[in-house]
């Protein structure tokens, strides 16, 4: 699956009034791709945004909310793919597997971002999190129609998030033949509708 944007490219405009934070977000995809957080200065940031400094903090209290900020656009790109995924798809037991599938496709498509996600989505497989809205949404649907056990209603959401990311850790970790890429991401799938099922021996996919 291509990613909508290539972090190498700086497609956001840099000088056009109200594209500020956009173009601080782009310069952000592109340098911590190459390096850790903590080790891109917030002057460089800004040099290749091409803004002020003081215009950072006017969007970002400090350097950890900025990467979070990162974080939820690739969490939003990797969600607006499941919402395409899932948009004539009604069964919540299905709808959250197609969700894990994408995360894994999206995984292998796009390593750079996966693993900045990973790095920094911290908070992110929490129930409260406003993006796992979804999530929480379909694991209700299916203990209000008996596919999950009750139990999901209130550990289904970390439970099926945490795999995700296993998995997205996994499919970044090394070159993995696409075969075996998805083997892995089919038996994650199995592995959490059975965890949720209110069916002796799993859920189906």
């Amino acid at each position: 699956m291509d990613s909508k944007r290539s972090v190498a490219e700086p497609s956001l405009p840099r000088s056009r009034p109200g594209k500020s934070r956009a173009a601080l977000l782009q310069a952000g995809l592109t340098l911590f791709a190459e390096r850790p957080v903590d080790a891109v200065p917030i002057d460089e940031i800004v040099t290749v945004a091409g803004v002020a400094k003081g215009t950072f903090f006017n969007h970002f209290a400090d350097k950890h909310a900025f990467a979070g900020a990162i974080a939820s656009e690739i969490r939003l790109e990797i969600e607006d793919l499941v919402a395409t995924t899932n948009r004539d798809v009604t069964d919540p037991m299905d709808r959250l597997a197609n969700g894990m599938r994408v995360a894994g496709n999206f995984a292998l498509s796009n390593r750079q971002r996966t693993q900045m996600l990973l790095r920094m989505g911290d908070g992110m497989p929490s129930e409260n999190h406003p993006l796992n809205r979804g999530v929480s949404a379909d694991i209700s649907a299916a203990v209000r129609s008996g596919q999950a056990r009750p139990e999901a209603e209130l550990q289904g959401v970390p439970y099926w998030l945490s795999l995700c990311q296993g998995l997205m850790v996994q499919l970044t970790a090394g070159d993995m033949k696409p075969d075996n890429a998805v083997s892995r991401i089919e038996a994650m799938v199995a592995m959490g509708l059975s965890g949720i099922s209110s069916q002796h021996g799993g859920q189906g996919s």
